[in-house]
C-alpha cells in the first residue's frame, strides 16, 4: 500500500490524490509534509534544481483545515487539498514576495491575491510557494539563458541537471517543479513560448489558453496583448480541470470580458480528428532537426489510431512571420510595466522602467548578461505611435486570420501539430491556445514534446483533441520519461 501511495504522490493525477484524501488513506497534512520534504531534497538542497524561490508560512495550516473538512464529511472543491506552486510574477496576499525574478523587486509584497490565485483558493488549492522564473519573463538581455534571474540564479532541468538554455521561456521554475514531482500542478505564464517550450523539454503537459480566458489582474505584465497564464500538470485531464477553475471574466482585466467561456472537458475519439501538419513552419528549424524522427513516429501512431493526418497543412504566412521584426514587445512592455509600478505605489522604490535600469546599473552583479532588452524597451515610442499600431495589426493579421485560422479552414483541419514549440511565435502573436504534450525521448534520451494548436477561442475543442492525442501517444510510446530523483522515505 505504501508503494502505491508513493507512486500516486510522484506520478498520480489530481483526482488520484483527492481519492487518497477522501478515503483517508492520506491526510492533507501528510501530503503537505511529503511535498515540503521533496521540495527540500530535490529543489533546495545543494545541487538541486533550484525551482522554488519561497515557501508559504500558511500552507501547513491550510492543509490542516482541509483535514478538518474531510473529518466533518464536507465535500472538497475541485482542487481541494492539492498543493500548487506559482510563478514568481503572480501576486499573492499571503506574504509571499513577487519579484518577477528582478533583484530590484526582491522584497515586493502585496495584500491582494491575483484574480487567478483567488480562483484557485476558492477551488480548494493550497499555495505552497513561488517558483523562480527567467527574469522579467525573459525580457532583460538577448543573451540571458532561460531559468536565470538576478533574484534566484539558475533553474536546472530535472531531466538533464543542466540549464534550459537561451530562448526556452520564462516559466521554467514552474515547469521544473512539476517535472520533478514537487507538486501535481503549477501555474506559469506565456507571452510567446514560456509555457510550451520548457514543457516540451521537461516531459510535462502545459496549456497556454487563448488570451483573455484567464485573468492577468495581479500578474506582472510583459506584453498584455499576448500574456496568458496557464497550468502545468502531469496530464491533460488535470490541466483541463485547473483551467476550468482559472477561467472566467474579471472586471480588472478587460481582455476577459470578450472571451468564450463554457465547459472545457469532454472526450472525443481520435478517429474524429483531422490533424494538420504545417511543414513550412517546421522546415529548417535547427532546434528540431535532431528530433524529426520522433515527430514522424508520433504522426504514424496517430494515423494508425484512426486520426486523419493532413500533411502538409500549411500556414500561409509561416515564412513571413519568421522574418517579422515587430516593436510590439518593447512598446507594450514599457507602457505596461510603468503602469504596473505606478499602480503598486513604486514597489521597492522602483517607479518606472528607467528607474529599474538605473538600479541595475548601480548593481551590475545582478545582471551578468547585461540589460540590452530593457534598454531597447526604454527607447520605445508609446502605444499611440503609428509604428506600434501598424506592427500590432500586422502581427494579428499574419498569425490569426492569415495564419492559423487560414491553415485550419483551407484543409478543414481541427488542430495543427508541430514538434516541440515550433509554432510559438505564431501562436503568441495570434493569442491562440496551445497544449504541449510529452512524446517520449529523442535519440539522445532527452525529453521530446509536441504542441497542439487551435484558433483563438477554441480552447475547449483544443483540449479535447489534446486528450485524444495524449492517449494515442502514451499507448504507443509507453510511459513518459520519469524524473531521476531519489525516492523519499
Amino acid at each position: 500500500m505504501e508503494h502505491l501511495i508513493d507512486q500516486v504522490l510522484e506520478q498520480g493525477g489530481i483526482q488520484d490524490l483527492q481519492g487518497l484524501l477522501s478515503t483517508r488513506q492520506l491526510s492533507a497534512r501528510e501530503l503537505m509534509q511529503w511535498t515540503l520534504l521533496r521540495i527540500a531534497a530535490v529543489s533546495q538542497a545543494s545541487g538541486g534544481i533550484n525551482a522554488v524561490r519561497e515557501l508559504s508560512a500558511q500552507a501547513f495550516d491550510e492543509a490542516a483545515a482541509v483535514d478538518r473538512r474531510i473529518e466533518r464529511g464536507e465535500p472538497l472543491g475541485a482542487l481541494g487539498g492539492i498543493p500548487i506552486l506559482l510563478k514568481d510574477n503572480i501576486l499573492t496576499g499571503d506574504g509571499l514576495r513577487a519579484s518577477a525574478g528582478a533583484a530590484a523587486l526582491a522584497d515586493f509584497k502585496v495584500r491582494r491575491d491575483a484574480t487567478l490565485v483567488a480562483r484557485l483558493r476558492a477551488a480548494g488549492a493550497i499555495v505552497v510557494g513561488k517558483c523562480h522564473m527567467t527574469e522579467l519573463a525573459d525580457y532583460v538581455s538577448d543573451t540571458m539563458p532561460a531559468g536565470f534571474s538576478g533574484v534566484g540564479g539558475m533553474v536546472l532541468n530535472p531531466h538533464t541537471s543542466e540549464p534550459y538554455g537561451r530562448g526556452l521561456g520564462s516559466s521554467v521554475g514552474s515547469v521544473a517543479a512539476v517535472a520533478a514531482s514537487l507538486v501535481p500542478l503549477a501555474i506559469g505564464t506565456e507571452t510567446q513560448n514560456s509555457l510550451q517550450s520548457p514543457a516540451c523539454h521537461s516531459s510535462v503537459v502545459a496549456v497556454k489558453p487563448s488570451v483573455g480566458l484567464v485573468s492577468r489582474a495581479g500578474v506582472v505584465p510583459l506584453v498584455p496583448s499576448q500574456d496568458s497564464p496557464g497550468p502545468i500538470t502531469r496530464n491533460v485531464a488535470d490541466a483541463t480541470l485547473a483551467l476550468e477553475c482559472l477561467a472566467g471574466p474579471d472586471c480588472r482585466d478587460s481582455a476577459t470580458l470578450g472571451a468564450r467561456y463554457g465547459a472545457l472537458g469532454g472526450e472525443i475519439p481520435l478517429s474524429s480528428l483531422r490533424i494538420g501538419v504545417p511543414r513550412r513552419a517546421i522546415a529548417d528549424r535547427p532546434e528540431v532537426a535532431g528530433s524529426m524522427a520522433c515527430f514522424e513516429t508520433v504522426l504514424s501512431l496517430l494515423a494508425s489510431g484512426g486520426a486523419q493526418i493532413v500533411d502538409p497543412c500549411e500556414i500561409p504566412s509561416a515564412s513571413a512571420v519568421l522574418d517579422v521584426r515587430s516593436c510590439v514587445f518593447r512598446t507594450e512592455f514599457k507602457a505596461a510595466l510603468n503602469v504596473f509600478l505606478a499602480d503598486h505605489h513604486e514597489p521597492c522604490g522602483i517607479a518606472s522602467l528607467d528607474a529599474l535600469i538605473a538600479w541595475n546599473d548601480a548593481h551590475p552583479q545582478h545582471i551578468p548578461f547585461g540589460q540590452s532588452l530593457l534598454m531597447a524597451a526604454a527607447s520605445a515610442f508609446g502605444l499611440d505611435s503609428g509604428q506600434y499600431r501598424w506592427d500590432r495589426a500586422q502581427d494579428v493579421a499574419l498569425c490569426g486570420p492569415g495564419g492559423i485560422d487560414a491553415a485550419l479552414a483551407a484543409h478543414h483541419a481541427d488542430v495543427l501539430l508541430v514538434p516541440m514549440a515550433c509554432a510559438a511565435k505564431i501562436t503568441g502573436k495570434a493569442g491562440a491556445p496551445v497544449v504541449a504534450l510529452p512524446a517520449g525521448a529523442d535519440a539522445d534520451g532527452r525529453p521530446f514534446g509536441i504542441t497542439v494548436v487551435a484558433s483563438r477561442g477554441d480552447d475547449a475543442a483544443l483540449l479535447r483533441a489534446a486528450a485524444a492525442i495524449e492517449r494515442a501517444v502514451e499507448s504507443g510510446l509507453g510511459p513518459r520519461i520519469l524524473s531521476r530523483f531519489p525516492r523519499l522515505t
